[in-house]
């Protein structure tokens, strides 16, 4: 049984427009208010804790944010604190913003961070035609990424050098500070964290044991994928560092609205003038279809505005299911333009020949008017 996710603006009680500022003001208070060593034994705030934890690193993230909120839960659910691919450490985020001299103090900067890391997650929008979106199609894509340095395969020291243990922190990545009567652990400045020092930093990546490059890809996109569709490619992100494995890149699929249709899912919706001669009399139109060909559709005689047919097995491919949804055609019945001397004498001859059974609904019109009217005047 899934559970509702809760919105991340109502989690840390901000609006939809707050600024970095504001999101971190929020999430200082209540982070203090639920951290675990606060409240020792106390599982809701643990799981308060979590959760404010988990909407801030979105929140706080412009590439998240922005595909939050456009595609909610689901646009992050691959890289969402604490969600079901990479997940950020809590500890890290709150020390993030509450910097070092809390280290000790809420249990943070207890790992080494000189280990390997994972690479980010990467988004690329992709839009799309609904004749695509139907059909399916394999498509191209340049991505912008980084890659292990091949000159110092990805630990950021000159090809012949060593990398060395920090004298700093022996190797720890943190170091012990005395203020007052707490002593607090925070990260060696010396290093960096990293436990190691580079004294002669790769002249490819200046140290940072990454480069910037552009992935070309190859993206099978399924058919009958919907607008707002996420697809995960696994390991194409961007690179880890000191060995970490690579992050997973995210196609954000749009669909561009159509001239012709309208979707529902797997129906199609379709608006078709309909000439009033046909309409009047019944006979035949043709409609155009999603896969580029055209239907016949017999039109009853009588037909009014707003009428719908519907065409079993001719709407958009169903994704990962067989066979198709349905196409409904709305009728629109034209008044005839720019009429002839012939036509419009034509249409003179039809009028003083109609009769109230030709316009039903003209005549039920009037005979509602004059029901209401002469209501009011018995009243008056």
């Amino acid at each position: 049984m899934s559970v509702e996710k809760t919105c991340y603006y109502e989690t840390l009680g901000v609006s939809r427009s707050a600024d970095a500022k504001a999101l971190k003001s929020a999430y200082r208070k209540l982070a203090m208010k639920y951290h675990p060593d606060r409240n020792p034994d106390d599982k809701k705030a643990e799981q308060s804790f979590k959760l404010v934890s988990e909407a801030y690193a979105v929140l706080s993230d412009e590439q998240k944010r922005a595909a939050y909120d456009r595609f909610g839960h689901a646009g992050v659910d691959g890289s969402r604190a604490g969600g079901g691919g990479h997940s950020a450490d809590f500890s890290d985020i709150f020390e993030q913003v509450f910097g070092d001299a809390f280290g000790d103090m809420f249990g943070g900067g207890r790992r080494s961070s000189s280990g390997p890391a994972r690479g980010s997650d990467l988004r690329y929008p992709l839009e799309i035609e609904l004749e695509e979106a139907y059909l399916g199609k394999e498509v191209k894509i340049k991505v912008p990424t980084t890659k292990t340095c091949e000159e110092c395969e990805g630990n950021g020291a000159e090809p012949g050098t060593d990398i060395e243990t920090c004298s700093t922190c022996h190797g720890h990545g943190r170091v012990r500070v005395q203020q007052g009567f707490f002593t607090m652990e925070q990260h060696c400045r010396a290093c960096g964290g990293q436990g190691t020092m580079v004294k002669h930093p790769c002249k490819s990546c200046d140290g940072v044991g990454t480069q910037a490059t552009r992935r070309e890809l190859s993206v099978t996109i399924p058919s009958g994928v919907e607008d707002g569709t996420r697809i995960r490619l696994s390991g194409e992100g961007a690179a880890g560092t000191r060995g970490g494995p690579p992050g997973d890149l995210y196609i954000f699929v749009s669909v561009r609205a159509h001239e012709l249709f309208e979707r529902d899912g797997a129906n199609l919706y379709c608006r078709a003038p309909t000439p009033m001669a046909v309409a009047a009399l019944g006979g035949d139109i043709e409609i155009p279809t999603i896969d580029g060909d055209r239907k016949r559709v017999n039109i009853p005689a009588g037909a009014q505005t707003g009428k719908r047919l519907r065409l079993r097995g001719l709407g958009m491919s169903r994704l990962r299911l067989p066979g198709r949804g349905d196409m409904i055609v709305e009728l629109f019945v034209e008044t005839p333009r720019n009429l002839n001397a012939r036509q419009k004498e034509l249409l003179e001859e039809f009028r003083e020949h109609c009769c109230p059974n030709s316009h039903p609904e003209h005549s039920n019109f009037f005979e509602k008017a004059k029901s209401i009217w002469d209501k009011v005047r018995g009243e008056i």
